[in-house]
């Protein structure tokens, strides 16, 4: 009876290890004046799949592969310094960005994301179509204790505030281990 239920299990329950290399993440931060965007990749990543449908999973993103795209040269590496130093993502001390799937319907997932050792839900909208899930998370950078220049946190900022909301456009692809 019990290899019974294991086989049933297993039949029924699979991980849909995501391909890393042809997964895409792009990030977007806005100021008043002006939004830069640029990309992050995943260090590891793995969602179960039951009866066809995701139950959970868990993204690792490493931040040590942020770029900016919008940009060239030198300012685009001041950008990428100030990024991660400790005003924002302090990547030295916290490498990785971690989403834990707690819940998914058919067109929203919720999860635990963690910046900087502090954790926060979230909920965002996804499509899946075949192997291929898109979607868009927005989060605010403030509940992890990324405060630079809030305007929240900072008056008088003039055009040098920058807004709370990060948004994180997502395409990931999955491949049947």
């Amino acid at each position: 009876m019990k290899t019974l239920l294991l086989s049933l299990l297993v039949a029924t329950s699979v991980h849909a290890n995501v391909d890393l290399a042809k997964s895409s993440f792009k990030w977007t931060g806005s100021k008043v004046t002006e939004s830069h965007f640029g990309n992050v990749s995943l260090k590891s990543a793995d969602l179960k799949v039951k009866e066809g449908k995701i139950t959970d999973g868990n993204f690792v993103m490493d931040l040590n592969t942020l770029k900016v795209k919008d940009l060239s040269g030198s300012t685009a590496d001041k950008l990428l310094g100030h990024l991660k130093s400790g005003d924002f993502l302090e990547v030295e001390k916290y490498p990785t960005a971690t989403l834990k799937l707690t819940k998914v319907t058919d067109k929203t997932m919720t999860g635990k994301l963690t910046i900087k050792g502090k954790t926060e839900t979230v909920t965002f909208p996804y499509t899946k179509k075949g192997n291929k899930l898109t979607g868009t998370m927005k989060f605010d950078r403030t509940k992890f204790g990324i405060i630079y220049n809030s305007g929240n946190f900072f008056k008088d900022l003039g055009d040098k505030l920058i807004k709370d909301e990060v948004t994180l456009d997502f395409n990931v692809k999955l491949k049947k281990s």
